[in-house]
């Protein structure tokens, strides 16, 4: 049976059943509020106690807090922090280059544009100094001509030989920490320098190194000018008599047996000495004039370049008996290279000074498999070198590092 929808009953059942309506759903809107506030207020009450919490552990992180220290400043935090600046940037290799002969970047000491470059595998710089602001009001750093990192590698001493001083660079700070020589003036009395050549520091804290002009090898202390002990006779006449004189002096660098080698321009001599400085023997790297920066490869097998045009780079043992040349001619030769370091995997990484370039050498094939630099073109660009003058792996790979549990530490406390 129909309802009859029109009568007097029907209208005011209707008008019931619309008021009932309209109370509950104004009962369902009151609730939803009631409970979106709430939710809102709990929400609140939860992200305040996370972000405090989530605020204090971000500033006891860079201080001396007790629910979390921040990780130590490492060199190779320090590395990776470089790289992830420039990841997915173009490198700036020459053509034919493999980044993965490389074990990671390499320091170059880039001599006449007076900076410090870490370049990686790829090409892409990721450090520099000096940037701007790392320099004190009236300070300088001219011409670099050899930079290597500490035995730790928190630090990198740079020689500027024109300049006549040594520079200690801080990496976690950017700036300069101690240096010795006076800028600019050549000397031989204490604090003073004359063309001083690739210095290293120890894991004692002293630095070993050659000072050219002077004739001698220097072995200092940072908390006085006077070293705490000079090898060889302070003179200008430079000659091979050693440990009485050394003639003219351009590389001393740390043996794994814990000796040194000493290398001498003037009469072409390389010499193992001990830190006491006892001569243990001196030989003539064959067919070198100008032997530069010999270091050792392995035991018994030495590496040296020659600063001359054509260049040379080789290998050799105690007796002078060369095991190894590269020594290119036409468009392909060496311009008085300065420095050649192995690799860990049995390259050559070479700094050609005056053919602006670093380059690394495969002795196998005596083919250049890595560049950075564009071969007799000087330059200051990404790609670019003006007379590069030294390099160093970056940590661990570096030769201070590779060498701190054997390095010779003199036996000089005190001025002798």
């Amino acid at each position: 049976m129909e309802r009859d929808m029109t009568g007097p009953d029907a209208i005011a059942r209707q008008r019931r059943r619309a008021r009932q309506r309209r109370f509950r759903l104004r009962r369902t809107v009151a609730g939803a509020v009631l409970l979106a506030v709430a939710v809102t207020v709990l929400t609140t009450i939860h992200s305040s106690s996370s972000g405090a919490g989530t605020r204090h552990h971000a500033s006891t992180s860079h201080g001396t807090g007790t629910t979390a220290e921040a990780a130590p400043w490492t060199p190779k935090s320090w590395v990776a922090s470089l790289e992830a600046n420039v990841r997915g940037q173009p490198g700036h290799l020459q053509p034919g280059s493999n980044p993965a002969v490389l074990p990671g970047p390499i320091l170059i000491a880039d001599r006449n544009n007076s900076r410090l470059l870490l370049v990686d595998p790829k090409g892409q710089i990721l450090w520099q100094f000096p940037s701007p602001g790392d320099l004190a009001p009236g300070q300088s750093f001219i011409s670099p001509d050899d930079a290597f990192f500490s035995p730790r590698g928190h630090h990198i001493l740079a020689t500027q030989e024109s300049d006549f001083v040594l520079t200690e660079i801080s990496l976690r700070t950017g700036h300069i920490v101690w240096r010795y020589g006076h800028p600019g003036v050549p000397g031989s009395a204490p604090g003073y320098l004359d063309n001083p050549d690739d210095a290293m520091l120890l894991p004692n804290g002293n630095v070993l190194g050659a000072d050219i002009k002077n004739c001698r090898l220097l072995y200092l202390s940072k908390t006085t000018p006077v070293p705490l002990h000079i090898y060889g006779e302070t003179t200008p006449y430079c000659y091979h008599q050693p440990p009485a004189r050394f003639g003219s002096p351009n590389g001393m660098f740390p043996m794994t047996n814990g000796n040194w080698l000493v290398t001498e321009i003037n009469g072409d001599w390389v010499d193992q000495m001990t830190p006491s400085g006892r001569i243990i023997w001196s030989v003539h790297p064959p067919g070198i004039s100008y032997p530069s920066d010999t270091n050792e490869v392995s035991p018994g097998v030495y590496l040296t370049a020659a600063y001359t045009k054509p260049g040379v780079v080789e290998e050799f043992n105690s007796s002078g008996q060369l095991l190894w040349r590269y020594a290119p001619t036409g468009a392909a030769a060496l311009d008085q290279p300065s420095l050649a370091l192995p690799l860990p995997n049995g390259d050559i990484l070479v700094n050609d000074d005056w053919n602006d370039r670093v380059i690394v050498i495969d002795p196998k094939t005596n083919q250049v498999v890595w560049q950075y630099g564009v071969t007799g073109v000087p330059g200051s660009a990404p790609g670019y070198l003006y007379k590069p003058d030294g390099v160093d792996l970056a940590p661990p790979y570096s030769l201070d590092m590779t060498h701190a549990s054997t390095m010779g530490i003199p036996p000089f406390s005190a001025p002798s």
